[in-house]
């Protein structure tokens, strides 16, 4: 098995709402904000060559929404998801599975373009199964006025029409039954059900973090995201797996973290930290 950490692009959001309740002067020492009080963040997605499946974890903002859309986000940045499947020498006809976190904009939007004449929607990748689970589905499309603008029917219901959507079962063993070497834990605090998956590679535990925690900035625990519908939930979710992830070495892979890539966990005296940072490829 082989991973590959994708760049698909960075996008700026307010750092005020990234960190919920806890002070600018606090956050902004390890996630500085411009004039205008927002923060660079990264779209970074997640490759897994296994066998003969090429599974793909989320998918970037893409590109097919409005210039309007766009200019409230600042997107910036070298990467981009087609663009950095060909460094790697694969196309985007060669992924077998895109594995959807949830589907908030900034994580699934990258699944679904314009068709040639722009007169409707077609999945990015045309030979994929699109995995979600039934009960973030519902959510999605039938969304509360709190998460309405970032669940974009544009992004999702193509999927369903294209034949090409797959639930994951919450009670089911998903390692068993679809993919040897990835378990998958479920969250309900920043979403409904938003999954957690983690990944058995080279005697190591790497566990993408998607929304429970996008950056090394949000490791203590009340620094929690005003996006989070839930937030009380979020932090019963977050001690618990931060304990975990810190007694079990996990390697957290940080999905929006736009200066770390990958890094682990310690224990303190003010509670669990981070030990140390790096870069996926020195895995």
């Amino acid at each position: 098995m082989k991973l590959h950490s994708l760049e698909t692009g960075n996008f700026k959001l307010d750092g005020g709402a990234m960190f919920g309740v806890v002070p600018k002067t606090l956050w902004q020492k390890t996630n500085p904000a411009d004039e205008n009080n927002l923060c660079d963040w990264s779209m970074r997605c997640l490759l897994i060559e296994d066998g003969n499946k090429l599974m793909l974890i989320d998918t970037g903002i893409g590109d097919k929404q409005s210039e309007k859309f766009f200019s409230h986000y600042f997107l910036h940045g070298e990467g981009s998801l087609k663009g950095s499947l060909n460094q790697l020498g694969f196309d985007l006809s060669d992924i077998t599975d895109v594995f959807l976190t949830h589907l908030h904009f900034d994580h699934c939007g990258g699944a679904i373009q314009w068709n040639k004449d722009r007169t409707g929607f077609e999945p990015v990748f045309k030979n994929a199964h699109f995995w979600s689970t039934e009960n973030h589905w519902k959510w999605a499309t039938e969304p509360n006025a709190r998460e309405k603008a970032s669940f974009l029917t544009e992004n999702i219901l193509p999927i369903q029409e294209s034949g090409q959507l797959k639930f994951v079962d919450r009670k089911a063993d998903f390692t068993s039954n679809v993919f040897p070497s990835m378990d998958v834990l479920f969250v309900d605090g920043h979403t409904e059900s938003m999954m957690i998956p983690h990944i058995h590679y080279k005697g190591k535990t790497i566990v993408f973090m998607a929304d429970l925690l996008p950056s090394v900035g949000h490791i203590p625990l009340p620094y929690v995201m005003g996006y989070d519908t839930r937030p009380l939930i979020t932090l019963s979710e977050k001690e618990k797996f931060l304990n975990e992830a810190a007694d079990k070495g996990y390697v957290l892979f940080l999905e929006h973290d736009a200066v770390n890539e990958c890094c682990t966990l310690q224990h303190t005296e003010k509670g669990v930290r981070v030990k140390e940072t790096f870069k996926f490829s020195e895995l």
